[in-house]
């Protein structure tokens, strides 16, 4: 694979960072960061030695959204790219079976907004915000945050946030569940892998099939999601982790999950 020219890539034990490196450009989003992004987070996935992923940005916010500069390029364009390059982008978020924490500074702003968003926990620096400025400049909401914010905080808030394009701080994302925790923006990134590696240290099969389970409850019926729950259940039950976890919860021990 050819080396990722708007975002980097490390790892740390069973840790992944991925962060969007375009900080002249505000990490806005152009066809070479989706391409990037993508590739990433992919990598991330399919490492069987990582069992976390940090998401965030170099520089001052984490990021500005679509670049702008870069041009709209027509309707039929900007179709293609959501669907065939942001839209993956995003589902290899979603659907990786490994928490994604997204480090949101500065600000996550249209797409970024989506992406922090699908990310499974968003940790913030307390001086960030989130805004979706889509209506200001004539657009809808995209990357599925139309989706994500009326589930996430109920229609009537986020058809308010969306059409007024209001700036969330930190502390407000909080407390409308579109966060988990601030911190000072100085500890961000250490905080966000202090927390991954502490979630690398689980069992790696309970928070792939938890994850899948929750992604999937929008969709299904209550009656649907038990029987799913089982099926889910009975994988876990026969996994060599949860023998270890229950004769470690037994013996009074730290347990070593292996992921098998």
């Amino acid at each position: 694979m050819s080396p990722l020219e708007t975002v980097t890539y490390e790892t740390d034990g069973a840790v992944a960072t991925v962060k969007l490196n375009r900080p002249e450009a505000l990490n806005s989003f152009n066809t070479q960061l989706g391409k990037d992004l993508l590739a990433a987070m992919q990598m991330a996935a399919a490492d069987s030695s990582i069992r976390a992923v940090v998401f965030g940005g170099h520089g001052r916010v984490f990021s500005a959204g679509a670049d702008l500069k870069a041009g709209i390029n027509g309707g039929e364009r900007v179709r293609q790219i959501l669907k065939e390059l942001y839209g993956p982008a995003l589902l290899a978020i979603a659907e990786m079976d490994k928490p994604v924490i997204s480090a949101v500074q500065g600000s996550a702003s249209g797409i970024g907004l989506s992406f922090a968003l699908t990310a499974d926990l968003v940790l913030m620096a307390d001086n960030a915000f989130f805004l979706s400025p889509f209506a200001t400049i004539g657009l809808v909401p995209d990357g599925g945050l139309a989706w994500i914010l009326p589930l996430e905080i109920g229609y009537h808030r986020a058809y308010q946030l969306a059409i007024e394009a209001e700036r969330v701080p930190a502390e407000r994302c909080v407390s409308l569940g579109l966060a988990n925790r601030t911190v000072p923006e100085a500890m961000l990134h250490d905080e966000a892998h202090k927390w991954a590696q502490s979630l690398a240290e689980r069992a790696p099969l309970a928070l792939a099939l938890t994850k899948r389970a929750m992604r999937r409850a929008a969709s299904l019926t209550f009656a649907e999601m038990i029987n799913y729950e089982a099926d889910l259940q009975a994988q876990c039950i026969d996994s060599q982790d949860c023998r270890e976890g229950v004769t470690a919860f037994l013996t009074k021990r730290k347990p070593q999950f292996t992921g098998r």
